[in-house]
């Protein structure tokens, strides 16, 4: 066990949290490290010491775990990862009682520890930044934008990250917990559920946009105020993958009597689109047999490709704007075919994998190439992170 100590102290707030309480959230997160209220002159074994006048994210304290020695901030130690013999030197020097020339730990910037982040698909160097009251504002935009995944729909990606960072700055000010804006959103997910059911296709569609507003806030708000739970994300991950399926089903079943579209009965649509729905899924589950990527961080292509795939978000904008021409028919049409498509191209980039997994060895994404902004430098630009998630 390793035991971290936080040295120092900060008054401002991040996201409502105070930096030491901030911490002592991110380290009960990582396995093998416990928060110790000793002095770091009585530790005895492997430490972990920090600055608390310092902003990490999770994968900072992990990937400095992995290096050991020394992170710096320019020429200013933010923490370290030592032995037990190197305890005191390393506590001198984050307190400023020593110069960096005094000792000969290891020294790593932010920079060198790993950019790629596989959860979140997004590939910035970890979060590194020294709190002072005046970069208050700035700091909450690099934890939100930190929080947000590079690779994902169109839809959260370019129309939901200002809006609901405004809304995971209300729950945080308000103590709302991430859990409960989990458990609203599935209250609209039924909500939906019961008024596409009945026919009732336009007052269906704004719990259902809420549903898929709040799906982005929950996870947000659990990043920046480090309250991820092993349920909140079950229920979250679980909601996501069994509901979008249920809504084409109720959709299609609001049109009866439902005539065949471009030859294609009501059975044969709902066909294609649960089966497809489901071969979607199936195809993305066994891509990660093949190495530590998901299907859409392979290839500059596949994180393309996930912008408009038939998940829920593109699906319901279909749905939006087929309704809005007076088409419920065809958006319910338009739907199963795309989700059909969709898994055909994902089955087809499954097949390309497996043959580079075969002659290569396993996968990686072309994300984690230190060489990628230079080899693909748009994509790059795209989906290393959402920019707009970090205000700009």
């Amino acid at each position: 066990m390793i035991a971290a100590h936080i040295l120092g102290h900060s008054s401002v707030t991040l996201w409502s949290l105070t930096s030491q309480a901030r911490l002592a959230r991110q380290l009960a997160g990582i396995d093998g490290v416990e928060l110790s209220l000793e002095a770091p002159g009585s530790l005895t074994g492997n430490a972990l010491l920090i600055r608390a006048d310092y902003l990490f994210e999770p994968r900072t304290l992990k990937g400095l775990l992995q290096r050991g020695g020394l992170l710096m901030d320019g020429n200013v130690p933010a923490a370290a990862a030592v032995e037990a013999s190197q305890v005191e030197v390393a506590a001198a020097l984050l307190r400023g009682e020593a110069t960096p020339a005094d000792d000969s730990l290891p020294r790593l910037g932010a920079d060198d520890l790993a950019a790629f982040e596989g959860d979140l698909r997004l590939a910035t160097p970890p979060l590194l930044e020294r709190i002072t009251p005046s970069r208050a504002g700035a700091l909450e935009d690099r934890l939100y934008g930190a929080s947000y995944k590079g690779i994902t729909d169109f839809v959260t990606k370019w129309w939901w990250p200002v809006p609901a960072k405004a809304a995971v700055r209300i729950c945080a000010n308000w103590r709302i917990s991430p859990n409960a804006v989990t458990l609203a959103g599935l209250i609209l997910m039924l909500a939906a559920c019961w008024l596409f059911f009945k026919s009732w296709l336009w007052a269906g569609l704004v719990p259902a946009w809420l549903m898929t507003f709040l799906d982005t806030v929950d996870g947000k708000l659990a990043r920046v105020t480090v309250q991820s739970s092993k349920a909140g994300h079950w229920l979250d991950h679980g909601m996501d993958i069994l509901h979008p399926p249920f809504w084409y089903w109720l959709w299609g079943l609001s049109l009866t009597p439902f005539e065949p579209i471009w030859g294609l009965g009501f059975d044969a649509l709902l066909m294609l689109t649960v089966g497809g729905y489901l071969a979607g899924r199936l195809i993305e589950a066994a891509f990660h047999a093949l190495g530590p990527v998901s299907l859409f961080a392979w290839r500059p292509f596949d994180a393309y490709f996930r912008l408009i795939t038939a998940r829920r978000n593109p699906c319901l904008v279909i749905l939006t704007l087929c309704l809005l021409v007076g088409a419920p028919v065809a958006g319910f049409a338009l739907v199963a075919l795309w989700t059909a498509l969709s898994s055909l191209v994902m089955l087809a980039r499954l097949g390309i994998a497996v043959g580079s997994r075969i002659r290569r060895g396993p996968l990686q994404s072309w994300l984690a190439d230190p060489e990628a902004s230079l080899r693909h430098p748009r994509a790059h630009r795209t989906f290393s992170s959402t920019r707009r998630a970090y205000g700009s």
